[in-house]
C-alpha cells in the first residue's frame, strides 16, 4: 500500500516480536496444540517468476515442521489461500533444494475482527490445502485494554503475553472504531515506564493495523518516536559525560587521597628522625658528662670504652677541661 509501512520494516517487526515472544505469541492465539517455535526462517522465497513473494512471518517449530503464520482482514478465501498454497511450494521447493527432504508445513491464518467467519480448506481435487483460523474479532479487545490499562496505570510490569495481546488491541472486537482503538493503544503504551518496551508496542501497533491507520496519524506518531530516539541519545550522552565526570572525580580524589597519605607518611618519618637525633644528642650530652666526670679518675681510652665515645672525643674532651682550667699561681 503506497505510504504504508514497507515490507523490510514489516520484516524487522515480526522478527523482533518472534524473538522476544516466540511461544507467547501461539499462546495468545490459542494455538497451544502446536510445537514450541525453534526458530524465525526467512521470509522471502525465490523464484523463477519477476514477481516478489513474501509471507508475514515462517517459523521453524521444535518438530523441525514449518509454521507459516499469515494475517488477513478480508474475506477473500480463495484468493488468500492459493496465495498460501504459493508460499507453500516454494518454500517446500527452497528446503528441498537445499535438505533434499520435504518438510510438514503447517499454515496458521489470524484474521482481524471484519472477519467473523473463514473457510479453513482450499479442495482442488488431488490438490488440497489446509489452513487453522484464528479470529480476532472472538477477543474481547475491551477487557482486555481495560485489564492492561490498570496494570500499566500502577507502575506493574507486562508479561511478554500482554504486551503481545496489546498490539492486536485494536484488531480485536471492541465497542470502539479501529482508529480510535489504535490511538487509545498508543497512547496508553507512552504511559509504560520500560521505554524499550514502550516503543516495541508502539511500532508494533502501526505494522499490525497499517492497511486501516489514518496516515497522518501515523506519520506523527513516527516522528514522535523519532524525537524519543533523539531525546535517548541526548540523555545517553549526559550520561555518558556525567559518568566520566564522575570518573574523573573520583579518580582526582583518589589521588589526593594518597598524597595525604603519602604526605602524612613522611611528616611522621620526620618526625621519627627528629626525635631519633634528639635522643642521640640528650644520649651523647649524656656520655659527655660522664666523661667528665671520669677524666680524674679513668684513662682516656677505658672512659671511651664506658661511655660510648671515641677515644679521640675523649680526648678532645680532656684537652678542652684543660684549656678551661685556671692558671696555678
Amino acid at each position: 500500500m503506497p505510504g504504508g509501512i514497507s515490507h523490510h520494516a514489516k520484516d524487522i517487526l515480526f522478527k523482533s516480536l518472534s524473538a522476544l515472544y516466540q511461544n507467547q505469541a501461539l499462546d495468545v492465539y490459542g494455538l497451544h496444540e502446536l510445537p514450541r517455535i525453534k526458530a524465525v526462517l526467512p521470509t522471502e522465497f525465490p523464484s523463477v517468476r519477476a514477481d516478489e513473494r513474501r509471507a508475514d512471518t515462517v517459523f521453524l517449530l521444535e518438530d523441525d515442521s514449518i509454521l507459516l503464520l499469515e494475517y488477513e482482514s478480508n474475506e477473500r478465501f480463495l484468493d488468500n489461500h492459493l496465495k498460501y498454497l504459493d508460499y507453500a511450494c516454494r518454500l517446500l521447493h527452497t528446503y528441498y533444494q537445499q535438505e533434499k527432504r520435504i518438510r510438514p508445513i503447517r499454515i496458521v491464518v489470524i484474521y482481524t475482527s471484519d472477519v467473523t467467519s473463514a473457510r479453513e480448506q482450499l479442495d482442488a481435487g488431488d490438490v488440497f490445502l489446509s489452513s487453522k483460523a484464528v479470529l480476532l474479532g472472538e477477543f474481547n479487545g475491551d477487557a482486555i485494554f481495560h485489564a492492561i490499562e490498570e496494570k500499566v496505570h500502577n507502575g506493574e510490569p507486562l508479561t511478554p503475553e500482554e504486551t503481545m495481546k496489546l498490539i492486536l488491541v485494536p484488531l480485536m472486537h471492541t465497542r470502539f472504531d479501529r482508529q480510535t482503538m489504535i490511538e487509545k493503544t498508543i497512547e496508553l503504551a507512552k504511559a509504560i515506564g520500560d521505554e524499550p518496551k514502550q516503543l516495541h508496542i508502539i511500532a508494533g501497533v502501526l505494522t499490525a493495523t497499517d492497511k486501516f491507520i489514518d496516515r497522518s496519524y501515523a506519520e506523527k506518531v513516527k516522528e514522535w518516536i523519532k524525537m524519543n530516539k533523539v531525546f535517548r541519545l541526548l540523555v545517553e550522552e549526559l550520561e555518558q559525560e556525567k559518568e566520566e565526570m564522575l570518573k574523573k572525580v573520583m579518580q582526582e580524589k583518589e589521588q589526593a587521597v594518597q598524597r595525604a597519605i603519602q604526605e602524612k607518611e613522611q611528616a611522621v618519618q620526620r618526625v621519627m628522625q627528629e626525635k631519633e637525633q634528639a635522643i642521640k644528642q640528650t644520649e651523647k650530652r649524656k656520655a659527655i658528662e660522664i666523661a667528665k666526670n671520669l677524666l680524674d679518675v679513668l684513662p682516656i681510652h677505658e672512659i671511651a670504652k664506658r661511655t660510648g665515645l671515641t677515644v679521640a672525643e675523649v680526648a678532645d674532651l680532656a684537652k678542652e677541661m684543660d684549656n678551661d682550667q685556671p692558671p696555678i699561681q
